[in-house]
């Protein structure tokens, strides 16, 4: 690695500052120049002068921070010059428009991972290895407990239950993240099997998804519903918060269920107080998380976020150099909706940064 006499990355109060270039990686404070990583609340924050970001991602920050936000959009693989410092953005397999960022100044090379998955889903660009020096990741479920079986296997319970309630003539409510995580049940879901209706905080998302030209099946607002009726046999999509609020008496008789990677832990679900919980994560697994430790081939490893002592004790068992910095990311939770807060599961015996409502309003997923 080239010698370097300051690290190209170095935690500020405002976020992970790159002073080479003079900008921030998402950054949680206001700032002149932000490079973002991707649309969940956790990264994605309003008030900064100007944000760099994956062209797919534009029409969710736009959405979500405002139509005249200063952005400019950079396709996957093409790079810009900031002040000497080379910035490319490469597929992070999170959700719609997510990103890896690239920067390279001097023969150095980092990477900011952002939040991460490497099994595919149709719904976003799949997750790409890019070499570096120093990678610096999520452990948002950094413990070996956390090993997702294929999706496939998921839509299929989600399916089959949606099916049997269907049949009974109730609807089924299937809380998850308004953003990435309901449009990746939408296209992973049997749509022939009943209508499926939304929650305001989803609608919005999934228009802007088909806008980015994600096939999604028709959905609807359940605001839209004339005929409460006809909501029996219906999936409905909501947010975490919407669980036990005046919005859910226009369902006579629910089954509700929860998605999140956090319902692979004893006692979530209970703690969710559903009918049924879908082991279903945006966010890299165990295994997940060392093969993109290891495809990346750096000497260098940070970990930001999620169960970071565990990872970091892990990576030096494997002779890496392996540090933290402290963030305010907020894992699985930082994606969640506004909401009660949760903290980690106790059964994982480690420490994650929140739980899955996260209370910013718009990020995307928490713990239960």
């Amino acid at each position: 690695m080239a010698a370097a006499s300051r690290p190209l990355l170095e935690r500020r109060p405002e976020g992970l500052y790159c002073e080479a270039g003079d900008f921030f990686v998402d950054p949680w404070r206001p700032v002149a120049r932000a490079v973002i990583t991707h649309a969940h609340a956790d990264h994605a924050r309003p008030g900064h002068g100007a944000y760099l970001a994956a062209a797919p991602a534009e029409g969710v920050l736009r959405a979500r921070l405002g139509a005249g936000i200063a952005l400019q959009a950079l396709g996957y693989g093409e790079a810009v010059e900031v002040n000497g410092v080379r910035v490319s953005l490469f597929p992070a397999g999170h959700v719609l428009g997510s990103a890896q960022v690239r920067l390279e100044h001097r023969g150095e090379v980092w990477v900011v991972s952002g939040d991460y998955k490497v099994e595919p889903d149709p719904t976003c660009a799949p997750f790409e290895p890019v070499r570096c020096h120093t990678f610096v990741t999520e452990s948002t479920f950094g413990l070996p407990i956390y090993r997702w079986a294929p999706a496939r296997e998921t839509f299929a319970g989600i399916d089959a239950w949606w099916r049997a309630n269907a049949a009974a003539g109730r609807a089924s409510v299937l809380f998850c993240y308004a953003f990435g995580k309901a449009q990746r049940i939408l296209a992973g879901v049997d749509a022939s099997i009943g209508p499926i209706v939304c929650h305001g905080a989803v609608e919005p998302l999934n228009r802007a998804y088909r806008a980015a030209g994600v096939a999604l099946p028709p959905t609807s607002l359940v605001s839209e519903v004339a005929d409460r009726r006809s909501l029996a046999g219906a999936l409905v999509l909501a947010p975490p918060s919407a669980g036990g609020s005046t919005w859910m008496r226009r369902f006579p008789d629910p089954s509700d269920a929860f998605a999140s990677g956090w319902m692979a832990v004893r006692g979530a679900r209970r703690r969710r107080a559903v009918d049924r919980g879908f082991v279903l994560s945006d966010h890299a697994d165990w295994p997940g998380l060392h093969a993109a430790i290891g495809a990346s081939g750096a000497e260098r490893v940070f970990v930001t976020h999620g169960y970071v002592p565990v990872m970091v004790r892990w990576l030096e068992s494997q002779g890496l150099d392996a540090q933290s910095f402290e963030t305010e990311f907020g894992g699985e939770e930082g994606d969640g909706d506004a909401g009660p807060g949760g903290a980690a599961p106790a059964e994982a015996g480690g420490s994650a940064a929140r739980g899955p409502d996260a209370t910013a309003a718009g990020a995307d997923e928490a713990a239960p």
